[in-house]
């Protein structure tokens, strides 16, 4: 998990695809954090990214370094909507509080992956695993 994580953090913007019934949705994230023992990511309760977690929980997300190399983590995320979990979100990322708060009035959703597959992989053709748990 700490290679994994290591790769996110130098590759700050990442994709992250969800299903809007049966059509994938992608769009660029910048948030990931270790909590736990597990990946997590924030998202805006508001947003369809969110929505669309709700009614399928099956994710991808996918990032690539300027070496030819790129991650792909697959899997299935769970929900936390504890206070604890979002207080890491905002100490890891203080712009977070900025923008969900009591006074824009949107909340920050939290989902952590429960079943994970991610794989390092290289233009050589050569991969390997990083993480598999819950599989």
């Amino acid at each position: 998990m700490e290679e994994l994580m290591n790769f996110l953090k130098e590759n700050p913007t990442f994709y992250f695809a969800t299903v809007d019934g049966y059509l994938p949705r992608v769009r660029p994230f910048g948030f990931a954090m270790v909590y736990r023992d597990r990946l997590y990511f924030a998202i805006g309760k508001h947003k369809a990214a969110y929505k669309q977690l709700l009614d399928n929980t099956n994710i991808e997300v996918c990032t690539a370094n300027d070496k030819g190399e790129w991650v792909r983590v697959q899997g299935t995320v769970d929900f936390d909507n504890s206070a604890e979990a979002r207080e890491k979100a905002f100490e890891i990322a203080p712009s977070l509080r900025q923008i969900y708060n009591a006074e824009s009035g949107l909340e920050l959703g939290m989902v952590y992956m429960d079943r994970i597959s991610a794989r390092l992989f290289s233009m050589t053709g050569e991969n390997r695993e990083l993480v598999r748990q819950g599989l």
